[in-house]
């Protein structure tokens, strides 16, 4: 791979559509060698914990697509290999994080995966990216279920915060791509329309 050309993202956008999804990869330990690397590199560069941690979940049986997206995994890594964690100290004390999830990104289970990482002032402090363990019925719920675990971390952070002595300055700032999500964080009343998402740009949740 050291001559390959570059891509600027980990993942193609349409999953569903690669080409060989039903053809067995004829190298699986090779697959799950240069899979398992890769999640080394996820503690410092959590850009790509998604991308890994998808490809991780066909290693007991990969497919030539999934081996063409690890394969675009590293191509992303050799343009973007400037890239990683810089910690600043001259950076303000506002916890807030980023919360995201897909819908169904599972062909076999139909499971969500979705991803957060929260910020100190300009640090990251943490970040994950896990498959949900039950059925999302809509991309409401599965933005919903991602939203609650990234709240929960951050009031697990402000208050691990608090007992070291380091105050915050204001409210903790959750935010999420997903409209449906946002507004029953507002009015957390469960109905039918609850199944209807509304993309939209980055919305800010009180926390």
């Amino acid at each position: 791979m050291a001559g390959c050309d570059e891509t600027l993202t980990p993942l193609p956008l349409q999953l569903d559509r690669v080409f060989g999804q039903d053809k067995l990869f004829d190298q699986p330990t090779y697959f799950r060698s240069l899979t398992g690397k890769l999640q080394y590199l996820t503690l410092t560069r959590p850009d790509i914990q998604f991308a890994v941690n998808y490809v991780c979940q066909k290693m007991h049986a990969p497919t030539v697509t999934d081996f063409t997206n690890l394969r675009r995994i590293l191509r992303y890594l050799k343009g973007t290999s400037h890239l990683g964690l810089t910690i600043n100290a001259k950076t303000g004390f506002l916890l807030y994080g980023f919360s995201d999830s897909d819908w169904a990104g599972c062909r076999d289970t139909r499971h969500s995966t979705g991803g957060l990482c929260t910020f100190l002032g300009s640090n990251i402090i943490s970040s994950s990216a896990k498959r949900h363990p039950t059925v999302s019925r809509s991309s409401t719920e599965a933005e919903y279920r991602t939203l609650s675990i990234t709240a929960t971390e951050l009031k697990w952070l402000a208050s691990f915060l608090g007992e070291m002595g380091i105050s915050l300055p204001d409210t903790p700032q959750l935010f999420c791509d997903n409209l449906s999500a946002v507004y029953l964080t507002a009015n957390p009343a469960l109905h039918t329309r609850s199944k209807i998402s509304i993309p939209t740009f980055i919305m800010f949740v009180r926390g």
